[in-house]
C-alpha cells in the first residue's frame, strides 16, 4: 500500500514538490476536527440551525475573511508560521509573504486554504457558543472594516498631497 502511495505521488508531482501525503494527513485532521465537532453538538443536545439569517451569513464571511489573513498573513502570527513558511518579505499593508514548506505550510500561510478552517470553526461555534461566537464575529468584522477606513484613509491622504 505504501510503495503504491509513492508511485502516485511521484507520478503526480512530475518535476514539481507536492506533498500528497501531507495533504492526507491534514484532509484526515480536517475530517477529524468535523467528526468531534459534530459529537461534542450531539452530546451536548445542540442541532445546527435549520437556516442561517443573511446577517450571520455575512457576520460569518467578514469574520471568516479577516481570521484567515490574520493567521496567514499577519507578522504578528509570523511566530506560529515560522517552522512550516520561510519569511520572503513585506507583503501587503502590514503583511508579510512567506513560501510555505511541505503542506502544513501551504495551509497555514494562504488566507485562502486556511479559511475552510476558520469558517467551519466559526460554523460550529453557532451550534455549540452562538452569542461567543457572534460576539467573536463581530469583533473580527470590526477589525475587518476598520482595515479598509485605514487604507481609504491613507489613499485619500495620498491623493491630497
Amino acid at each position: 500500500m505504501t510503495e503504491m502511495l509513492t508511485k502516485t505521488e511521484q507520478a503526480y508531482e512530475g518535476e514539481h514538490d507536492r506533498p500528497l501525503g501531507g495533504y492526507v494527513g491534514i484532509l484526515g485532521a480536517y475530517g477529524g476536527t468535523v467528526a468531534v465537532a459534530a459529537l461534542s453538538a450531539a452530546i451536548a443536545g445542540r442541532r445546527a440551525p435549520d437556516h442561517i439569517g443573511v446577517l450571520d451569513l455575512l457576520l460569518m464571511a467578514a469574520c471568516t475573511h479577516k481570521v484567515s489573513r490574520r493567521l496567514a498573513k499577519d507578522p504578528v502570527t509570523s511566530p506560529l508560521r515560522a517552522p512550516f513558511t520561510r519569511y520572503e518579505g513585506e507583503g501587503g499593508p502590514s503583511e508579510v509573504q512567506e513560501s510555505p514548506r511541505g503542506a502544513i505550510g501551504e495551509l497555514i500561510a494562504c488566507p485562502f486554504c486556511i479559511a475552510q478552517w476558520v469558517a467551519t470553526g466559526y460554523a460550529a461555534g453557532l451550534v455549540l457558543a452562538p452569542k461567543a461566537t457572534r460576539l467573536v464575529g463581530a469583533t473580527m468584522t470590526a477589525v475587518a472594516i476598520s482595515d479598509w477606513l485605514h487604507l481609504a484613509y491613507a489613499k485619500l491622504m495620498k491623493s491630497a498631497s
